[in-house]
């Protein structure tokens, strides 16, 4: 009879903590998935340089682009982005092409003027009426 019980608890003690590590991952997807989005820092600049007609002309495979992307951070998603190359990266897009756009990145401001490479965050403000945090 102790031998059966004590089996019995030992079953009751690994069901017990299955159930636990279970409760554990549930409660952490939940709280990944549904957890409120925090802005970024340049959530605002980055619409007001969309508001104010200023695009970024760039290729994914280009590494200066995503220099320039993470100078956003999560705020990169408000910029207005054109992406110019082609997906196996061996032409430009037709309308980069069209743009006449020879380099990446090239920054369009609302002017129509043109500057082909990576911005500080600070000089893009200087070129425009938009101000960072």
């Amino acid at each position: 009879m102790k031998k059966l019980d004590s089996v019995n608890k030992k079953k009751i003690r690994n069901w017990a903590i299955f159930i636990v590590v279970i409760l554990v991952i549930v409660g952490v997807a939940y709280f990944m998935a549904f957890r409120p989005e925090t802005p970024g820092r340049y959530d605002d600049f980055a619409k007001c340089l969309t508001n104010n007609n200023v695009t970024m002309y760039g290729a994914w495979w280009c590494p200066h682009c995503k220099d320039q992307k993470e100078l956003f951070g999560k705020s990169w998603q408000y910029v207005n982005y054109v992406e110019c190359s082609t997906p196996d990266g061996n032409a430009q897009l037709p309308v980069c092409e069209k743009a006449g756009i020879e380099g990446y990145p090239t920054w369009e401001l609302g002017n129509g003027s043109r500057i082909d490479r990576v911005l500080t965050l600070k000089y893009l403000s200087g070129l425009t009426d938009c101000t960072l945090p």
